[in-house]
């Protein structure tokens, strides 16, 4: 079962990364952490996740500095919305093309 949310904890163990970049990303608004019920724990979505990742990725392997990374994650999250969204649409003409097909006589 995949989780939903992970702590942070979890999050530097996993992704064998320090705090700082965390920290780093969190001030310039390119990730956002919640909190537990508690308020003790710092949480972090599956999709947050995602972008450390990414920013990393673009951070230390390809030289990218934090603005160009906030525009890149943004152009990358567009791009998922709009394939999302031309999912959505081939789904409703599939069932508009399979209803008018059982209807003809």
């Amino acid at each position: 079962m995949k989780k939903d949310v992970w702590t942070l904890k979890e999050v530097i163990e996993i992704l064998h990364i320090d705090q700082g970049l965390v920290t780093t990303l969190e001030q310039e608004d390119i990730i956002t952490l919640t909190t537990d019920e508690t308020g003790r724990e710092r949480l972090l979505s599956s999709r947050e996740i995602d972008k450390i990742r990414v920013a990393r990725v673009l951070m230390e392997e390809m030289d990218i500095n934090l603005p160009g990374v906030e525009v890149i994650l943004r152009m990358r999250q567009n791009m998922i919305d709009m394939r999302m969204q031309f999912d959505d649409i081939l789904e409703d003409l599939a069932r508009e093309l399979q209803k008018r097909l059982v209807q003809r006589p």
